[in-house]
């Protein structure tokens, strides 16, 4: 079992980092040799667990997973209780991420995540990091004045619900300024509203001429740049930073023992598989941990859209990047933020899973060589390193070569938690309306999935016919309204279907408001961006008489 202080630590999945606490970790968001922070080990659940926790509320189970990844000798128990219910109580439903049946007879649940303030399942993770961020800030700050005042340059890029996500749990915070990267015309228009719109002075939205990957690549340029670092204060909101990776642990917990209370699953004979609609691995990857902790799922299954580098490797036991050009490249919707670039991206319906290379997939793929290595009469310590530099090694593989293949100890690793499936943006298309035709579905009409979900379903089906016994919870990530197109393009021709029904007050009038972006031209490139962010943060501690 991992002590409690070795999963209060934590280290870089590409060995230059050890021994950092979590407020470290967090702050820094990327390590310094451009790896992923991980703990050092990962925590197993109490004794009673089951029992102790079936009756505990969301912001109860968020507190008992926190706990043990955080020391509470840097937030107390007390003060991260407060940090949980301020990062909740922001949601529309007691529940916080409830799990509905949509289908009873075939044991075929949807775990919906889309009820926080931006809609998506980002706000699980990003109203916890906003407040966290403010809680480390308030500590480092106090007695401070003027320019001694800690100020942390946030940044992040996005492919579509993380920049609204991000800036809507950091926007107004004190000593903080946030710049998200998106790619032009690479995400909805209510999606680009929801970030561009927001009026807070310490919020920067960039229009970036290129990918979600080019955004990403900038990300991890500016957090290699020691001089940055140490002038700006660099940090991430992406799911590369672990403080996102923790808080969705949450709900997977949520979600199994609601079934239990429900009556519906029997975790004596009964098994769970959860089926994660996943571009970046970050959502999964907390299921992962959730599963080693000791949460009994049975299997955790990846469900990409025609990106599909993930479920590649899973068939061979090659990563590759697997660029498509011209009319094979071309996909999806204008205006639901789809459109073909020369960098290889396959557009989907799905825009928010399109993308070449899975940030978090490293974490795991750290994990599976640590486990290999044990096979050796290796220290702890042997194996952390010997871990470090075989991901480091498949990295700069990825880098310079465009891929990388691992042996089969890794690949069977890898299988023992993990299946995959991929699905396409007609079978996404025809899932949406299946779904919504089904009898007895949650609501008043039939359900709407958004297209990233109905991936997450498609899967769930094909699923199901592995077992009867078998419990199947596909997650709902994104309200569908944040892709009207691709609804309209599934059910336009539904009787009866109105998308102005489905339609949220807070989305109405929204593209409408005033825009705050800045454009960053390819030309520009990583230097046009480092300017606008150092301009502005300038400018900001100016305002507050810190600059």
């Amino acid at each position: 079992m991992a002590s409690s202080s070795a999963s209060y630590r934590y280290l870089s999945t590409r060995g230059g980092s050890y021994g950092l606490s979590f407020e470290e970790v967090v702050l820094k968001g990327l390590a310094s040799d451009d790896g992923l922070f991980i703990p050092e080990e990962i925590p197993l659940l109490p004794l009673d667990w089951q029992s102790d926790w079936l009756e505990l509320s969301f912001e109860d189970l968020a507190f008992q997973t926190f706990s043990l990844y955080i020391s509470p000798a840097e937030i107390p128990p007390a003060a991260l209780r407060d940090i949980i219910h301020r990062s909740y109580s922001t949601f529309r439903v007691p529940e916080i991420t409830p799990t509905v049946a949509l289908d009873s007879e075939r044991k075929l649940y949807l775990l919906e995540l889309f009820h926080g303030p931006t809609f998506a399942f980002k706000d699980v993770a990003l109203q916890f990091l906003g407040n966290l961020l403010e809680f480390f800030l308030i500590k480092k700050n106090k007695g401070k004045v003027g320019k001694a005042r800690d100020h942390l340059t946030v940044i992040g890029a996005t492919s579509g619900d993380t920049g609204s996500a991000a800036i809507y749990g950091l926007r107004g915070k004190k000593d903080v300024s946030i710049f998200i990267m998106f790619p032009d015309a690479k995400v909805s228009p209510v999606q680009e509203a929801q970030m561009t719109t927001v009026p807070d002075d310490n919020v920067h939205c960039l229009n970036i001429d290129g990918t979600f990957d080019d955004c990403q690549d900038y990300v991890k340029s500016l957090f290699a740049d020691d001089e940055m670092n140490t002038d700006y204060h660099l940090t991430t909101p992406n799911s590369v930073n672990f403080a996102r990776i923790l808080a969705q642990i949450t709900y997977y917990f949520a979600s199994y023992f609601s079934l239990i209370r429900s009556g519906s699953f029997d975790p004596s004979k009964d098994t769970i598989r959860f089926i994660t609609p996943t571009g970046n691995f970050g959502d999964i990857l907390a299921g992962y941990f959730a599963k080693r902790m000791g949460l009994p799922i049975e299997k955790l299954v990846i469900a990409t859209n025609e990106n599909d580098i993930l479920h590649r490797f899973w068939r061979t036991g090659t990563y590759e990047k697997h660029p498509v050009h011209g009319k094979k490249a071309q996909g999806g919707i204008d205006e639901d933020g789809a459109k073909a670039h020369p960098e290889g991206v396959k557009e989907t319906l799905s825009p928010a899973m399109d993308i070449l290379v899975s940030s978090n997939f490293e974490r795991l793929l750290w994990f599976l060589a640590f486990k290999v290595q044990s096979k050796e009469a290796l220290s702890v310590d042997e194996r952390r390193k010997a871990a470090g530099e075989k991901v480091k090694g498949w990295q700069k593989d990825l880098n310079l070569k465009g891929g990388f293949s691992v042996d089969h100890e890794i690949l069977d690793a890898a299988k023992e938690d993990f299946a995959s499936d991929t699905v396409s943006d007609q079978e996404t298309i025809s899932t949406i309306r299946n779904i919504y035709n089904w009898p007895g579905t949650p609501g008043d009409k039939g359900y709407v999935l958004d297209p990233h979900s109905a991936i997450g379903v498609r899967a769930a089906l094909r699923s199901t016919r592995e077992g009867k016994d078998v419990h199947h919870v596909a997650l709902a990530t994104a309200h569908p309204a944040k892709f009207s197109r691709a609804v309209e393009l599934a059910l336009g021709e539904e009787e009866g279907f109105h998308f102005k029904d489905m339609l949220p007050p807070q989305f109405v009038g929204l593209e409408d408001l005033p825009r705050r972006v800045t454009r960053v031209k390819k030309s520009d490139g990583l230097d046009g961006v480092k300017r606008v962010i150092v301009e502005e943060v300038k400018k900001e501690l100016w305002a507050k008489g810190s600059g």
